[in-house]
């Protein structure tokens, strides 16, 4: 399988987490950790849920991957994320060591990008835009309903 189609594979995975969210009314975000070509680690926002602040889509994925793994270095995994990481986010990112970083819609108010480019570990790659159309309307239509 190409990069491309492995990429659209697990973001679909990310975005089936991202509706678990919505369900529960919270920012539809998803996230997945994939090594050696399987998930090791999944999460939704749960915010509102848990009343915690720090409970984003990639802390969940990162906790359950650091814990399935039995360590805090998550140096051959991919990091699947629906929309670009906030700053909180990419800074765990980091220091978990994530080898590569994959988002679908960018998030110019609130991602990592507007504040500092240099918080992953240097040998991290980003690919960014995978299935960007379908995180976006996901999170536009989230707020609408919220504004409507």
């Amino acid at each position: 399988m190409e990069q491309h189609e492995t990429d659209e594979k697990f973001m679909r995975l990310a975005l089936n987490e991202a509706q678990k969210a919505l369900k529960q009314q919270e920012v539809p975000i998803g996230a997945v950790v994939v090594a050696g070509g399987a998930v090791i680690g999944r999460g939704h926002n749960l915010v509102e849920t848990l009343a915690d602040p720090t409970a984003h889509a990639e802390m969940q994925a990162l906790t359950a991957a650091a814990a399935t793994l039995g360590g805090k270095y998550l140096q051959e995994c991919t990091l699947y994320v629906t929309v670009e990481p906030c700053i909180m986010c990419a800074g765990a990112i980091g220091w978990a060591q994530v080898s590569r970083v994959v988002w679908g819609a960018d998030d110019p108010k609130k991602g990592f990008r507007r504040y500092s480019e240099a918080v992953f570990h240097p040998r991290t790659t980003v690919a960014r835009g995978v299935l960007r159309e379908e995180c976006e309307e996901l999170m536009s239509g989230f707020f609408a309903g919220l504004r409507g």
